[in-house]
C-alpha cells in the first residue's frame, strides 16, 4: 500500500509538472505571437523564427494538457456511454476507454519520436534549431498520455484532484 501511495505521488508530481510546462508554453506562445504581430505590423519586418517556435509551443501545450486530462479521465473518455450502460458493463467500458488512450498515446510517442529523430539533422526553416524539435510535444505528450492511461488502467479511478 505504501508503494502504491508513493507511485501515486510520483504520478501526481508528474501531472503537476506537465501542467506547469503546458501553462508556461501557452504564456510564451502569447509572447512569441505578440512579437510576430509587432514585427509584422509595427516594424514591417516579421521575424522568421516566430512561426516554427509557436508551433512547437502549441503542440507542447496541447499534448501535455491532453495527458493531464487523460489522467483526470476527462479526455479519451465516453461519459454518456459509460453512465448509460448497465452497472456491470461500466467497469469494462472504462477499461476500454483507458486502453484506447494508452494505444493512442503509445502511437503518438512512437511515431513522434521517430519523426523527431529522423529530422533532427535537418535545420528548421526560419529558426536556428533542428527540425526534429517540432515533434518533441508529440513524442513526450504521447508518452505522458500512455503513461497516465496505464496508471488509470492499473490503479482504477482517478484520485480527487482540484
Amino acid at each position: 500500500m505504501a508503494g502504491s501511495n508513493a507511485l501515486a505521488g510520483v504520478f501526481s508530481a508528474l501531472a503537476k509538472a506537465a501542467i506547469a510546462i503546458a501553462a508556461t508554453s501557452l504564456c510564451v506562445l502569447v509572447l512569441v505571437l505578440a512579437w510576430q504581430v509587432i514585427g509584422r505590423y509595427a516594424l514591417n519586418d516579421s521575424p522568421g523564427w516566430t512561426e516554427p517556435v509557436a508551433l512547437i509551443l502549441m503542440s507542447v501545450a496541447a499534448l501535455f494538457g491532453a495527458a493531464v486530462a487523460v489522467r483526470r479521465e476527462s479526455h479519451f473518455n465516453f461519459p454518456t456511454f459509460v453512465e448509460s450502460a448497465p452497472a456491470p458493463l461500466r467497469v469494462g467500458f472504462k477499461a476500454l476507454a483507458r486502453l484506447i488512450a494508452l494505444a493512442f498515446g503509445a502511437a503518438l510517442a512512437f511515431y513522434g519520436g521517430y519523426l523527431m529523430l529522423d529530422s533532427w539533422d535537418i535545420p528548421m526553416a526560419g529558426a536556428p534549431a533542428p527540425e526534429g524539435l517540432s515533434y518533441i510535444g508529440v513524442c513526450l505528450g504521447g508518452a505522458l498520455i500512455a503513461l497516465f492511461a496505464l496508471e488509470r488502467l492499473v490503479a482504477g479511478d482517478p484520485e480527487k484532484e482540484h
